[in-house]
Protein backbone atom coordinates (compact mmCIF):
# COMPACT_ATOMS: atom_id res chain seq x y z
CA UNK A 1 0.00 0.00 0.00
CA UNK A 2 2.34 2.67 -1.32
CA UNK A 3 1.48 6.26 -2.09
CA UNK A 4 -0.57 6.40 1.08
CA UNK A 5 -0.06 10.15 1.18
CA UNK A 6 -1.91 10.45 -2.13
CA UNK A 7 -4.78 8.29 -1.05
CA UNK A 8 -7.92 10.07 -0.09
CA UNK A 9 -9.70 9.50 3.17
CA UNK A 10 -12.23 7.44 1.25
CA UNK A 11 -10.87 4.01 2.17
CA UNK A 12 -13.17 1.05 1.91
CA UNK A 13 -12.65 -1.71 4.49
CA UNK A 14 -14.82 -4.71 4.98
CA UNK A 15 -14.31 -5.05 8.68
CA UNK A 16 -12.60 -3.20 11.48
CA UNK A 17 -11.85 -6.42 13.39
CA UNK A 18 -8.60 -7.12 11.57
CA UNK A 19 -6.02 -9.38 13.24
CA UNK A 20 -2.70 -7.87 14.20
CA UNK A 21 -0.70 -9.59 11.46
CA UNK A 22 -2.99 -10.80 8.67
CA UNK A 23 -1.45 -12.73 5.81
CA UNK A 24 -0.78 -10.98 2.48
CA UNK A 25 -3.76 -12.43 0.61
CA UNK A 26 -6.18 -11.53 3.40
CA UNK A 27 -4.78 -8.01 3.60
CA UNK A 28 -5.23 -7.68 -0.17
CA UNK A 29 -8.88 -8.64 0.14
CA UNK A 30 -9.59 -6.48 3.15
CA UNK A 31 -8.60 -3.07 1.85
CA UNK A 32 -9.56 -1.12 -1.26
CA UNK A 33 -8.41 2.46 -1.72
CA UNK A 34 -9.25 5.39 -3.93
CA UNK A 35 -6.66 8.01 -4.82
CA UNK A 36 -7.09 11.72 -5.41
CA UNK A 37 -5.02 11.55 -8.57
CA UNK A 38 -7.82 9.59 -10.23
CA UNK A 39 -9.40 12.97 -10.94
CA UNK A 40 -6.24 14.13 -12.73
CA UNK A 41 -6.24 11.02 -14.93
CA UNK A 42 -9.93 11.65 -15.67
CA UNK A 43 -9.14 15.29 -16.54
CA UNK A 44 -6.44 14.23 -19.01
CA UNK A 45 -8.79 11.74 -20.70
CA UNK A 46 -11.50 14.43 -20.97
CA UNK A 47 -9.10 16.98 -22.45
CA UNK A 48 -7.73 14.42 -24.92
CA UNK A 49 -11.22 13.39 -26.01
CA UNK A 50 -12.24 17.02 -26.47
CA UNK A 51 -9.08 17.99 -28.37
CA UNK A 52 -9.26 15.02 -30.72
CA UNK A 53 -12.91 15.75 -31.54
CA UNK A 54 -12.16 19.43 -32.30
CA UNK A 55 -9.34 18.37 -34.64
CA UNK A 56 -11.72 15.91 -36.32
CA UNK A 57 -14.34 18.55 -37.20
CA UNK A 58 -12.13 21.63 -37.58
CA UNK A 59 -12.96 22.17 -41.25
CA UNK A 60 -16.63 21.12 -41.44
CA UNK A 61 -18.16 24.43 -40.21
CA UNK A 62 -15.90 26.48 -42.55
CA UNK A 63 -15.77 24.09 -45.50
CA UNK A 64 -16.00 26.75 -48.23
CA UNK A 65 -13.22 28.92 -46.78
CA UNK A 66 -11.05 25.83 -46.20
CA UNK A 67 -11.53 24.66 -49.79
CA UNK A 68 -10.54 28.08 -51.12
CA UNK A 69 -7.44 28.38 -48.94
CA UNK A 70 -6.24 24.82 -49.60
CA UNK A 71 -7.23 25.11 -53.28
CA UNK A 72 -9.22 21.85 -53.29
CA UNK A 73 -12.83 20.76 -53.80
CA UNK A 74 -15.48 20.42 -51.09
CA UNK A 75 -15.33 16.63 -51.48
CA UNK A 76 -11.65 16.71 -50.54
CA UNK A 77 -12.49 18.86 -47.51
CA UNK A 78 -15.13 16.30 -46.50
CA UNK A 79 -12.45 13.60 -46.58
CA UNK A 80 -10.61 15.46 -43.83
CA UNK A 81 -13.49 14.37 -41.57
CA UNK A 82 -14.31 11.02 -43.21
CA UNK A 83 -10.76 9.77 -42.71
CA UNK A 84 -11.53 9.43 -38.98
CA UNK A 85 -14.29 6.91 -39.68
CA UNK A 86 -12.29 4.98 -42.27
CA UNK A 87 -9.21 4.64 -40.06
CA UNK A 88 -11.12 3.83 -36.87
CA UNK A 89 -12.71 0.56 -38.06
CA UNK A 90 -9.53 -1.52 -38.71
CA UNK A 91 -7.46 0.18 -35.99
CA UNK A 92 -10.04 -0.39 -33.25
CA UNK A 93 -9.24 -4.10 -32.95
CA UNK A 94 -5.59 -3.33 -32.23
CA UNK A 95 -6.56 -0.61 -29.75
CA UNK A 96 -8.69 -3.00 -27.69
CA UNK A 97 -5.79 -5.46 -27.52
CA UNK A 98 -3.32 -2.69 -26.67
CA UNK A 99 -5.41 -1.31 -23.80
CA UNK A 100 -5.86 -4.71 -22.20
CA UNK A 101 -2.23 -5.77 -22.82
CA UNK A 102 -0.07 -2.66 -22.32
CA UNK A 103 -2.39 -0.70 -20.05
CA UNK A 104 -4.00 2.71 -19.82
CA UNK A 105 -0.83 4.83 -19.44
CA UNK A 106 0.98 3.70 -22.60
CA UNK A 107 -2.21 3.92 -24.67
CA UNK A 108 -3.04 7.46 -23.48
CA UNK A 109 0.50 8.75 -23.99
CA UNK A 110 0.68 7.31 -27.51
CA UNK A 111 -2.73 8.79 -28.32
CA UNK A 112 -1.72 12.21 -26.98
CA UNK A 113 1.48 12.27 -29.06
CA UNK A 114 -0.32 11.24 -32.26
CA UNK A 115 -2.95 13.90 -31.58
CA UNK A 116 -0.31 16.61 -30.99
CA UNK A 117 1.88 15.70 -33.99
CA UNK A 118 -1.20 15.59 -36.22
CA UNK A 119 -2.30 19.05 -35.06
CA UNK A 120 1.18 20.51 -35.60
CA UNK A 121 1.50 18.87 -39.02
CA UNK A 122 -1.76 20.51 -40.13
CA UNK A 123 -0.36 23.89 -39.15
CA UNK A 124 2.85 23.21 -41.08
CA UNK A 125 0.79 22.48 -44.18
CA UNK A 126 -0.78 25.95 -44.07
CA UNK A 127 2.19 28.16 -43.16
CA UNK A 128 1.59 31.65 -44.65
CA UNK A 129 5.17 32.14 -45.87
CA UNK A 130 6.44 33.60 -49.11
CA UNK A 131 7.31 30.93 -51.60
CA UNK A 132 5.57 28.24 -49.55
CA UNK A 133 2.83 26.40 -51.40
CA UNK A 134 -0.08 25.21 -49.28
CA UNK A 135 0.08 21.43 -49.15
CA UNK A 136 -3.27 19.67 -48.86
CA UNK A 137 -1.51 16.26 -48.54
CA UNK A 138 0.36 17.57 -45.47
CA UNK A 139 -2.91 18.70 -43.88
CA UNK A 140 -4.50 15.35 -44.77
CA UNK A 141 -1.60 13.49 -43.16
CA UNK A 142 -2.09 15.54 -40.00
CA UNK A 143 -5.79 14.59 -39.97
CA UNK A 144 -4.83 10.94 -40.48
CA UNK A 145 -2.55 11.01 -37.43
CA UNK A 146 -5.44 12.48 -35.45
CA UNK A 147 -7.62 9.66 -36.78
CA UNK A 148 -5.04 7.12 -35.58
CA UNK A 149 -5.21 8.70 -32.13
CA UNK A 150 -9.02 8.59 -31.92
CA UNK A 151 -9.50 4.90 -30.97
CA UNK A 152 -6.61 5.12 -28.50
CA UNK A 153 -8.44 7.96 -26.75
CA UNK A 154 -12.13 7.15 -27.17
CA UNK A 155 -11.79 3.57 -25.86
CA UNK A 156 -10.31 4.62 -22.51
CA UNK A 157 -13.30 5.89 -20.43
CA UNK A 158 -14.62 2.43 -19.48
CA UNK A 159 -11.12 1.16 -18.62
CA UNK A 160 -10.35 4.31 -16.63
CA UNK A 161 -13.60 4.06 -14.65
CA UNK A 162 -12.95 0.41 -13.80
CA UNK A 163 -9.30 0.78 -12.77
CA UNK A 164 -9.38 4.06 -10.83
CA UNK A 165 -12.90 4.58 -9.46
CA UNK A 166 -14.94 2.73 -6.81
CA UNK A 167 -18.10 0.98 -7.89
CA UNK A 168 -20.37 3.84 -6.78
CA UNK A 169 -18.50 6.33 -9.03
CA UNK A 170 -17.79 4.22 -12.12
CA UNK A 171 -20.77 5.23 -14.26
CA UNK A 172 -20.32 8.91 -13.39
CA UNK A 173 -16.62 8.79 -14.32
CA UNK A 174 -17.45 7.00 -17.57
CA UNK A 175 -20.13 9.59 -18.31
CA UNK A 176 -17.80 12.56 -17.72
CA UNK A 177 -15.04 11.09 -19.91
CA UNK A 178 -17.42 9.98 -22.67
CA UNK A 179 -19.33 13.26 -22.86
CA UNK A 180 -16.12 15.24 -23.38
CA UNK A 181 -16.15 13.91 -26.95
CA UNK A 182 -19.49 15.50 -27.98
CA UNK A 183 -18.33 18.65 -26.21
CA UNK A 184 -15.33 18.59 -28.53
CA UNK A 185 -17.72 18.17 -31.47
CA UNK A 186 -19.64 21.25 -30.32
CA UNK A 187 -16.60 23.54 -29.93
CA UNK A 188 -15.48 23.73 -33.60
CA UNK A 189 -19.06 24.49 -34.61
CA UNK A 190 -18.77 27.60 -32.44
CA UNK A 191 -15.06 28.48 -32.67
CA UNK A 192 -14.30 27.82 -36.35
CA UNK A 193 -16.96 30.21 -37.78
CA UNK A 194 -15.98 32.88 -35.24
CA UNK A 195 -12.28 32.72 -36.13
CA UNK A 196 -12.62 32.29 -39.89
CA UNK A 197 -14.46 34.97 -41.84
CA UNK A 198 -12.17 34.72 -44.86
CA UNK A 199 -9.89 31.96 -46.22
CA UNK A 200 -6.64 33.64 -45.14
CA UNK A 201 -7.56 33.06 -41.47
CA UNK A 202 -7.37 29.25 -41.75
CA UNK A 203 -3.70 29.05 -40.52
CA UNK A 204 -4.60 30.94 -37.33
CA UNK A 205 -7.47 28.53 -36.70
CA UNK A 206 -5.23 25.46 -37.03
CA UNK A 207 -2.63 27.00 -34.72
CA UNK A 208 -5.36 27.72 -32.15
CA UNK A 209 -6.28 24.02 -32.11
CA UNK A 210 -2.62 22.87 -32.04
CA UNK A 211 -1.64 24.78 -28.88
CA UNK A 212 -4.06 22.92 -26.53
CA UNK A 213 -3.04 19.59 -28.12
CA UNK A 214 0.60 20.29 -27.14
CA UNK A 215 -0.34 21.21 -23.58
CA UNK A 216 -2.51 18.09 -23.17
CA UNK A 217 0.30 15.88 -24.52
CA UNK A 218 2.62 17.36 -21.87
CA UNK A 219 0.07 16.64 -19.11
CA UNK A 220 -0.40 13.03 -20.25
CA UNK A 221 3.31 12.30 -20.68
CA UNK A 222 4.48 13.86 -17.41
CA UNK A 223 1.42 13.53 -15.21
CA UNK A 224 0.18 9.95 -15.76
CA UNK A 225 2.68 7.79 -13.91
CA UNK A 226 0.89 4.44 -13.86
CA UNK A 227 -1.92 2.59 -15.63
CA UNK A 228 -3.59 1.65 -12.35
CA UNK A 229 -3.36 2.77 -8.70
CA UNK A 230 -1.14 0.82 -6.26
CA UNK A 231 -4.21 -0.54 -4.49
CA UNK A 232 -7.39 -1.25 -6.51
CA UNK A 233 -10.58 0.69 -5.68
CA UNK A 234 -12.78 -2.41 -5.98
CA UNK A 235 -12.71 -6.16 -6.45
CA UNK A 236 -13.69 -5.64 -10.10
CA UNK A 237 -10.61 -3.47 -10.70
CA UNK A 238 -8.40 -6.15 -9.19
CA UNK A 239 -9.28 -8.60 -11.96
CA UNK A 240 -9.72 -6.06 -14.76
CA UNK A 241 -8.72 -7.48 -18.12
CA UNK A 242 -8.04 -10.89 -16.64
CA UNK A 243 -9.01 -12.67 -19.88
CA UNK A 244 -6.48 -12.58 -22.78
CA UNK A 245 -7.67 -10.57 -25.79
CA UNK A 246 -8.33 -13.48 -28.18
CA UNK A 247 -9.98 -15.57 -25.47
CA UNK A 248 -12.05 -12.54 -24.48
CA UNK A 249 -13.32 -12.09 -28.06
CA UNK A 250 -14.28 -15.78 -28.18
CA UNK A 251 -16.22 -15.42 -24.93
CA UNK A 252 -18.04 -12.35 -26.26
CA UNK A 253 -19.07 -14.14 -29.45
CA UNK A 254 -20.70 -16.85 -27.31
CA UNK A 255 -22.46 -14.34 -25.04
CA UNK A 256 -26.05 -13.90 -26.30
CA UNK A 257 -26.79 -10.81 -24.19
CA UNK A 258 -23.60 -9.09 -25.35
CA UNK A 259 -24.32 -9.84 -29.02
CA UNK A 260 -27.78 -8.27 -28.70
CA UNK A 261 -26.21 -5.18 -27.10
CA UNK A 262 -23.50 -5.14 -29.79
CA UNK A 263 -26.06 -5.09 -32.61
CA UNK A 264 -28.78 -2.90 -31.09
CA UNK A 265 -26.62 -0.25 -29.44
CA UNK A 266 -24.30 -0.21 -32.45
CA UNK A 267 -27.38 0.65 -34.51
CA UNK A 268 -28.14 3.48 -32.08
CA UNK A 269 -24.64 4.89 -32.56
CA UNK A 270 -25.17 4.70 -36.33
CA UNK A 271 -28.46 6.63 -36.11
CA UNK A 272 -26.77 9.39 -34.13
CA UNK A 273 -23.89 9.55 -36.61
CA UNK A 274 -26.38 9.91 -39.47
CA UNK A 275 -28.22 12.64 -37.59
CA UNK A 276 -25.04 14.64 -36.94
CA UNK A 277 -23.70 14.16 -40.47
CA UNK A 278 -26.87 14.82 -42.47
CA UNK A 279 -28.72 17.36 -40.30
CA UNK A 280 -27.88 20.44 -42.37
CA UNK A 281 -28.65 18.66 -45.67
CA UNK A 282 -32.04 17.49 -44.35
CA UNK A 283 -33.09 20.85 -42.92
CA UNK A 284 -32.06 23.06 -45.85
CA UNK A 285 -34.70 21.45 -48.10
CA UNK A 286 -37.46 23.03 -46.02
CA UNK A 287 -35.79 26.44 -45.98
CA UNK A 288 -33.96 26.29 -42.66
CA UNK A 289 -30.66 28.20 -42.69
CA UNK A 290 -27.23 26.79 -41.85
CA UNK A 291 -27.18 28.93 -38.71
CA UNK A 292 -30.42 27.39 -37.45
CA UNK A 293 -29.18 23.91 -38.32
CA UNK A 294 -26.10 24.69 -36.21
CA UNK A 295 -28.33 25.79 -33.33
CA UNK A 296 -30.26 22.49 -33.54
CA UNK A 297 -26.99 20.55 -33.58
CA UNK A 298 -25.78 22.48 -30.53
CA UNK A 299 -29.05 21.82 -28.67
CA UNK A 300 -28.70 18.14 -29.55
CA UNK A 301 -25.26 17.97 -27.92
CA UNK A 302 -25.90 20.27 -24.92
CA UNK A 303 -29.08 18.51 -23.86
CA UNK A 304 -27.34 15.19 -24.46
CA UNK A 305 -24.59 16.10 -22.00
CA UNK A 306 -27.21 17.20 -19.44
CA UNK A 307 -29.13 13.94 -19.88
CA UNK A 308 -25.97 11.85 -19.59
CA UNK A 309 -25.03 13.63 -16.37
CA UNK A 310 -28.43 13.05 -14.78
CA UNK A 311 -28.67 9.40 -15.85
CA UNK A 312 -25.07 8.64 -14.87
CA UNK A 313 -25.62 9.85 -11.31
CA UNK A 314 -28.90 7.91 -11.07
CA UNK A 315 -27.41 4.63 -12.30
CA UNK A 316 -24.38 5.00 -10.03
CA UNK A 317 -26.72 5.07 -7.03
CA UNK A 318 -29.30 2.47 -8.13
CA UNK A 319 -27.29 0.11 -10.40
CA UNK A 320 -30.35 -0.19 -12.66
CA UNK A 321 -28.35 -0.43 -15.88
CA UNK A 322 -30.87 -2.49 -17.84
CA UNK A 323 -33.97 -0.53 -16.84
CA UNK A 324 -32.31 2.83 -17.53
CA UNK A 325 -31.03 1.71 -20.94
CA UNK A 326 -34.33 0.20 -22.07
CA UNK A 327 -36.43 3.19 -20.99
CA UNK A 328 -34.10 5.74 -22.56
CA UNK A 329 -33.80 3.76 -25.80
CA UNK A 330 -37.61 3.70 -26.03
CA UNK A 331 -37.84 7.48 -25.60
CA UNK A 332 -35.00 7.89 -28.12
CA UNK A 333 -36.95 5.88 -30.70
CA UNK A 334 -40.00 8.10 -30.12
CA UNK A 335 -37.82 11.22 -30.54
CA UNK A 336 -36.37 9.78 -33.75
CA UNK A 337 -39.88 9.19 -35.13
CA UNK A 338 -40.86 12.74 -34.16
CA UNK A 339 -37.77 14.15 -35.90
CA UNK A 340 -38.49 12.17 -39.09
CA UNK A 341 -41.92 13.83 -39.22
CA UNK A 342 -41.08 17.39 -38.12
CA UNK A 343 -38.02 17.72 -40.39
CA UNK A 344 -40.30 17.36 -43.42
CA UNK A 345 -42.43 20.34 -42.34
CA UNK A 346 -41.80 23.98 -43.17
CA UNK A 347 -41.50 26.85 -40.69
CA UNK A 348 -41.49 24.69 -37.57
CA UNK A 349 -38.45 26.14 -35.81
CA UNK A 350 -39.76 25.67 -32.27
CA UNK A 351 -40.79 22.08 -32.94
CA UNK A 352 -37.45 21.31 -34.64
CA UNK A 353 -35.48 22.75 -31.75
CA UNK A 354 -37.57 20.84 -29.20
CA UNK A 355 -37.29 17.51 -31.05
CA UNK A 356 -33.51 17.85 -31.50
CA UNK A 357 -33.16 18.67 -27.78
CA UNK A 358 -35.19 15.61 -26.74
CA UNK A 359 -33.35 13.40 -29.22
CA UNK A 360 -30.03 14.39 -27.67
CA UNK A 361 -31.30 14.29 -24.08
CA UNK A 362 -32.49 10.68 -24.23
CA UNK A 363 -30.07 9.34 -26.84
CA UNK A 364 -26.74 10.68 -25.64
CA UNK A 365 -27.47 9.70 -22.04
CA UNK A 366 -27.51 6.02 -23.02
CA UNK A 367 -23.89 5.92 -24.18
CA UNK A 368 -21.92 5.77 -20.89
CA UNK A 369 -24.55 3.54 -19.24
CA UNK A 370 -24.48 1.11 -22.20
CA UNK A 371 -20.68 1.02 -22.06
CA UNK A 372 -20.85 0.05 -18.38
CA UNK A 373 -23.58 -2.48 -19.20
CA UNK A 374 -21.31 -4.07 -21.81
CA UNK A 375 -18.75 -4.69 -19.06
CA UNK A 376 -21.35 -6.01 -16.61
CA UNK A 377 -22.73 -8.57 -19.05
CA UNK A 378 -19.30 -9.71 -20.32
CA UNK A 379 -17.13 -9.72 -17.16
CA UNK A 380 -14.29 -10.84 -16.76
CA UNK A 381 -13.50 -9.94 -20.39
CA UNK A 382 -11.37 -6.78 -20.54
CA UNK A 383 -13.25 -3.48 -20.56
CA UNK A 384 -11.46 -2.22 -23.68
CA UNK A 385 -12.44 -5.36 -25.58
CA UNK A 386 -16.13 -5.36 -24.65
CA UNK A 387 -16.61 -1.61 -25.09
CA UNK A 388 -14.32 -1.44 -28.13
CA UNK A 389 -16.25 -4.00 -30.17
CA UNK A 390 -19.44 -2.00 -29.61
CA UNK A 391 -17.70 1.12 -30.92
CA UNK A 392 -16.54 -0.85 -33.99
CA UNK A 393 -20.10 -2.13 -34.53
CA UNK A 394 -21.35 1.46 -34.39
CA UNK A 395 -18.74 2.67 -36.90
CA UNK A 396 -19.47 -0.13 -39.38
CA UNK A 397 -23.22 0.41 -39.13
CA UNK A 398 -22.70 4.19 -39.45
CA UNK A 399 -21.01 3.74 -42.83
CA UNK A 400 -23.77 1.38 -44.00
CA UNK A 401 -26.56 3.67 -42.77
CA UNK A 402 -25.11 6.79 -44.39
CA UNK A 403 -24.66 5.00 -47.73
CA UNK A 404 -28.20 3.58 -47.51
CA UNK A 405 -29.88 6.85 -46.58
CA UNK A 406 -28.06 8.82 -49.28
CA UNK A 407 -28.98 6.15 -51.86
CA UNK A 408 -32.67 6.48 -50.94
CA UNK A 409 -32.79 10.24 -51.62
CA UNK A 410 -34.52 11.47 -54.77
CA UNK A 411 -34.06 14.80 -56.62
CA UNK A 412 -36.85 17.34 -56.16
CA UNK A 413 -38.18 19.11 -59.24
CA UNK A 414 -38.82 22.26 -57.25
CA UNK A 415 -38.45 23.45 -53.67
CA UNK A 416 -39.08 27.21 -53.46
CA UNK A 417 -37.90 27.56 -49.86
CA UNK A 418 -34.72 25.50 -50.26
CA UNK A 419 -31.40 26.92 -49.05
CA UNK A 420 -29.43 23.88 -50.31
CA UNK A 421 -28.01 25.43 -53.45
CA UNK A 422 -28.28 23.71 -56.84
CA UNK A 423 -28.86 20.14 -55.60
CA UNK A 424 -32.18 19.68 -53.79
CA UNK A 425 -33.01 16.17 -52.53
CA UNK A 426 -36.06 14.65 -50.91
CA UNK A 427 -35.30 13.07 -47.54
CA UNK A 428 -38.81 11.75 -46.88
CA UNK A 429 -38.06 8.05 -47.50
CA UNK A 430 -34.58 8.08 -45.85
CA UNK A 431 -36.00 9.67 -42.69
CA UNK A 432 -38.80 7.10 -42.45
CA UNK A 433 -36.25 4.32 -42.94
CA UNK A 434 -33.99 5.78 -40.21
CA UNK A 435 -36.94 5.98 -37.80
CA UNK A 436 -37.93 2.42 -38.70
CA UNK A 437 -34.43 1.04 -38.08
CA UNK A 438 -34.19 2.88 -34.76
CA UNK A 439 -37.58 1.54 -33.66
CA UNK A 440 -36.82 -2.02 -34.83
CA UNK A 441 -33.54 -2.36 -32.92
CA UNK A 442 -35.01 -0.66 -29.86
CA UNK A 443 -37.84 -3.22 -29.77
CA UNK A 444 -35.34 -6.06 -30.19
CA UNK A 445 -33.28 -4.76 -27.29
CA UNK A 446 -36.26 -4.18 -24.98
CA UNK A 447 -37.74 -7.61 -25.65
CA UNK A 448 -34.70 -9.88 -25.92
CA UNK A 449 -31.94 -8.33 -23.78
CA UNK A 450 -31.54 -9.92 -20.35
CA UNK A 451 -28.35 -10.41 -18.37
CA UNK A 452 -26.83 -10.78 -14.94
CA UNK A 453 -24.57 -8.05 -13.60
CA UNK A 454 -21.48 -10.28 -13.63
CA UNK A 455 -18.98 -7.71 -12.35
CA UNK A 456 -21.21 -6.58 -9.47
CA UNK A 457 -21.86 -10.22 -8.55
CA UNK A 458 -18.11 -10.94 -8.53
CA UNK A 459 -17.52 -7.96 -6.25
CA UNK A 460 -20.28 -9.09 -3.88
CA UNK A 461 -18.81 -12.60 -3.76
CA UNK A 462 -15.36 -11.18 -3.03
CA UNK A 463 -16.83 -9.13 -0.18
CA UNK A 464 -18.65 -12.17 1.20
CA UNK A 465 -15.49 -14.29 1.10
CA UNK A 466 -13.59 -11.48 2.80
CA UNK A 467 -16.13 -11.32 5.62
CA UNK A 468 -15.83 -15.07 6.13
CA UNK A 469 -12.03 -14.89 6.11
CA UNK A 470 -12.07 -11.95 8.52
CA UNK A 471 -14.42 -13.76 10.89
CA UNK A 472 -12.28 -16.89 10.89
CA UNK A 473 -9.07 -14.94 11.43
CA UNK A 474 -10.64 -12.96 14.27
CA UNK A 475 -11.85 -16.15 16.00
CA UNK A 476 -8.43 -17.76 15.67
CA UNK A 477 -6.79 -14.63 17.03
Amino acid sequence: MEDVGEASSEIQTVSSNVPERPNTELKKLLVFKVYKRRWFVLLVVCLLNCSNATIWLTFAPVADESAQYLNVTLNEINWLSLVYMVVAIPLSFGTSWMLDTFGLRITLILGSWLNMIGALLRSCGTLPMEGFKVQYPVVFMGQTLGALAQPLIIFTPTKLASLWFPEHQRTTANMIASMSNPLGVLLPNIISPLMVEKPAQIPGLLLAYAVPACFICFLATVGIRSSAPPTPPSAGAESSGSEPFIQGVKLLLRNKAYLILLLCFGSGIAVFTCFSTLLEQIMCVQGYTNDFAGVCGALFIVFGIVGAGALGLYVDKTKKFIEATKINMSFTALACIAFSVVCLMREQKVAMAAVCSLFGFFGFSIYPVAMELSVECSYPVGEATSAGLIFISGQIQSVLYIILLQALTTPLAESPLSTCGNSVLSWRVPMLVMAGLCSLFTCCFVIFFHTRYRRLEAEEQATYRTKQSTGSATNEH
